[in-house]
């Protein structure tokens, strides 16, 4: 009866050691869930995305806001990547802006993370006037951030697909 009483905790125990995992583990999963491929953000047109950010940044600095700050890394590839999304659909649309808001706080420590969308406009002066002239968009312009990223791209058919991101470390 000893000797069984032994095995049975000698196979436990060993269960015990094959299941378990470290926390280094889950890192690398959490890690592998939100991955991206950063040379995406190359796709952005940088152009028109600077001139985006200038003139929400006056708009800010006019509320006594402070600028953003351009990530050109994974905001702007999870951007870039949503954008090809929507060209994809051939509409705009926030589908799967979880993932996105999740990814950038995991990659970025993002304590809040938003997201304006747009199609169609041919200027920097025209997406950011339509985004300004929408209550929801402009909230967003004017929300509680520090960061933003681009993906602004044009379909097959020379129309032009925006996404902004925007959080706050």
């Amino acid at each position: 009866m000893h000797l069984l009483k032994s095995n049975l905790l000698a196979v436990a125990l060993l269960c015990l050691v094959i299941t378990s995992c470290s926390k280094e583990d889950s890192a690398e999963v959490e890690a592998a869930k939100y991955d991206i491929d950063l040379a995406l953000a190359q796709k952005n047109d940088s152009q028109i995305s600077s001139e985006i950010l200038s003139l929400v940044n006056d708009h800010r600095a006019s509320l006594g806001l402070s600028k953003l700050i351009m990530d050109n890394q994974y905001a702007s590839a999870f951007a870039v990547d949503h954008t090809e999304y929507m060209i994809n659909k051939e509409q705009i649309n926030h589908d799967n802006f979880g993932y996105r808001s999740e990814g950038i706080k995991y990659h970025d420590n993002a304590q809040v993370v938003g997201e304006n969308v747009a199609y169609g406009y041919d200027t920097a002066e025209a997406v950011v006037n339509a985004w300004l002239n929408s209550p929801g968009h402009r909230a967003i312009i004017e929300g509680n951030y520090t960061h933003t990223g681009f993906g602004v791209m044009k379909c097959p058919k020379g129309r032009s697909y925006f996404t902004e991101l925007f959080y706050r470390k």
